[in-house]
């Protein structure tokens, strides 16, 4: 086991989204270890309510057949060439993690659900990060679709929250901006 080397501010500033991946494997060992640390996100009532279907070794090609089937349908007509194109954005990743929450049919739990699950999500890009493996968080809107849901293994009643591409990069992205407090903050009472 890796032991830290970035300071919590350090791996929150330095960290960036990985775009552009080497397609070098990611070790499932790896990304275990770094699972087993970002459960420590907080959590109302400790109620963990994430679970991860994991592409990773011989799952990855698995899932990036999924992928291409509910992201290309009509796959099977198009030349290995146009596929293989289309593919190009999900081939460099050396993983996949779907994030998976309960759909709780209260609100209010749902929510909590969700801003637990975005924190062990951020806990999973940061220790990634410092590990020197990075990473991006996507939403593609067909991670609701009930196709692709059933064909990566969500169980009835679950929702796919976050696909977040892990891997090895050649070079680190540029940073971006962010608004400064002053600009996002109001004082109370003023």
């Amino acid at each position: 086991m890796n032991s830290q080397s970035l300071s919590v501010r350090e791996a929150i500033l330095e960290r960036r989204s990985v775009g552009v991946f080497n397609k070098q494997p990611v070790d499932a060992q790896d990304i275990l270890d770094i699972l087993n640390d970002a459960v420590w996100a907080p959590n109302h009532k400790n109620r963990q309510p994430w679970r991860v279907i994991l592409g990773v070794g011989e799952g990855l090609p698995k899932v990036l057949d999924v992928i291409r089937d509910v992201t290309i349908p009509n796959y099977a007509q198009l030349s290995a060439e146009d596929v293989a194109h289309k593919m190009t954005k999900f081939l460099t990743p050396g993983a996949y993690a779907f994030v998976v929450v309960p759909e709780d049919l209260r609100q209010h739990e749902r929510t909590e659900d969700f801003a637990a699950a975005s924190c062990f999500i951020q806990n999973i890009m940061l220790l990634a990060w410092d590990r020197g493996i990075g990473s991006i968080w996507k939403n593609p809107t067909w991670l609701d679709s009930p196709e692709f849901t059933e064909a990566i293994g969500a169980k009835p009643g679950e929702r796919v929250i976050a696909m977040v591409q892990l891997g090895y990069f050649d070079k680190i992205p540029a940073k971006k901006t962010r608004k400064p407090a002053e600009e996002i903050v109001t004082f109370f009472g003023e």
